[in-house]
This record gives structure tokens, C-alpha cells and sequence, in this order.
């Protein structure tokens, strides 16, 4: 089992935020395998309590994941994510390179569900209104690292819309794209108002898995994310 006590990025008397392990569930699968619930016991750094999970991410994206430690705390930052004035930002390959260096895609997103494919996101009039911004970081080899900033919080949002406004998949990704490999979408950077106390934030390193494919930290570095 992968320690998460050591993949502490953030923590203080109401939060921790985790640099959570692609692979790992954040709710208990139905198969009985492993999930951050099992992880919860060993974070609690003198606490009583266990922290919970204020978010979630898809079982197959690293990076940022806040707890709270405490239930009062737990409701002022769920608020806050309800509120969108959680600031995130998302580090991810595509599958090819979009024609423009930025943009923002403005698509209401809804659930489908099929015997044959299991449930996914589209875009559709009648759908949850979704907003993202992004910019291109770099391009390599036919595929780019793109920086995506969600405004709405939906479900699969990102991987929705790379897939059906830029028309071009996350590399990996089991739903929209081919799924070969590691899926390549890290939350690089998560950010909680707290009125006159500081935020809560933390930025993730970015996983070895980006390098493998050909885009290490350095191009974030170069680009200031």
C-alpha cells in the first residue's frame, strides 16, 4: 500500500491537502480493492478524528486532493467548491495538438449511461453548464501539455472536454480516449479561500509518468505553472 502519509503537501490544525497516487480511488470501489478510506487511519497526526475527503478526483488523476479535519471545517470548504471559488488547475497530455494556444470551452456537460460502454460524459444542450479555460504549455512528437483551469466543477469535466471541445482525448484515458497507458491528467494546483486566514493550498509535483512521455517539469517551469 502506497503511504500517503508521506505525500503530505499541506496540512494544518483544518486541512490537509494530499498528493494523491494515480490508480488510487478516492470512494471504495465495488470490488472490495483498495481506496483512500483505507489510507485515512494513518493521517490523522494526533487527531482523534479521521480527516475526510472535502472533493473528489477520478480514481486514475494525481495530484491535489484536500481533506478537512474537522466536520465544521469540512462544511465551510464543501461550500466553497459548491460557491466555485476554489481555485484549480490541471497539468495534461493530449492525444494530438489543438489548433490555437488557448481558449476557453463553454460546454454543458450530461450523463449517459450504456450496457455496452458504461456511463460517460457529452456535451448536450439540456446538460450542466461547464466551463474551462486552458492554454497550451508545450508540444512533442504530435501530442501537447496543455494547462486547464475549470470554472464549474463537473464530473469528468476536463476529460469531457478536451475529448469534445478540442476534439483530441487525454493520453490514457480509459472512457475518451484509447486508454493505453497511464491516464496523463495531474492536479497540479488547488487553492481554498478561507476569509482572513490564508487559503488553503498546495501545489503537486508533476508524476514521473509526464516525463516517461516526454514532458518533465521543466516545461512547467518555463511556462510559471
Amino acid at each position: 500500500m502506497t503511504l500517503l502519509h508521506d505525500r503530505v503537501l499541506f496540512i494544518d490544525g483544518e486541512a490537509i491537502i494530499l498528493d494523491k497516487p494515480s490508480g488510487l480511488p478516492v470512494d471504495a470501489p465495488r470490488d472490495g480493492s483498495l481506496s483512500l478510506e483505507n489510507h485515512l487511519s494513518s493521517l490523522t497526526f494526533g487527531f482523534q478524528r479521521w480527516p475526510l475527503p472535502v472533493h473528489r478526483l477520478d480514481r486514475d488523476t494525481s495530484g491535489c486532493l484536500a481533506l478537512a479535519r474537522n466536520p465544521k471545517a469540512h462544511k465551510r470548504y464543501a461550500a466553497e467548491f459548491e460557491a466555485g471559488t476554489v481555485t484549480k488547475r490541471y497539468i495534461a497530455v493530449l492525444e494530438g495538438v489543438p489548433d490555437q494556444s488557448s481558449g476557453t470551452i463553454d460546454l454543458p456537460l450530461k450523463k449517459v449511461s450504456s450496457a455496452a460502454e458504461g456511463w460517460r460524459m457529452i456535451a448536450a444542450s439540456d446538460g450542466k453548464a461547464a466551463l474551462t479555460e486552458w492554454r497550451m504549455l508545450a508540444e512533442k512528437d504530435g501530442r501537447s501539455l496543455l494547462l486547464f483551469t475549470p470554472r464549474t466543477g463537473r464530473t469528468h469535466q476536463i476529460r469531457s472536454h478536451a475529448l469534445h471541445g478540442l476534439g483530441i482525448s487525454i493520453a490514457g484515458d480509459p472512457v475518451y480516449g484509447d486508454g493505453a497507458g497511464a491516464m496523463m491528467l495531474h492536479s497540479r494546483f488547488l487553492s481554498i479561500p478561507r476569509g482572513s486566514k490564508p487559503p488553503v493550498e498546495a501545489t503537486a509535483p508533476l508524476p514521473a509518468s509526464f516525463a516517461a512521455a516526454g514532458f518533465g517539469p521543466e516545461y512547467l517551469d518555463e511556462a510559471g505553472v
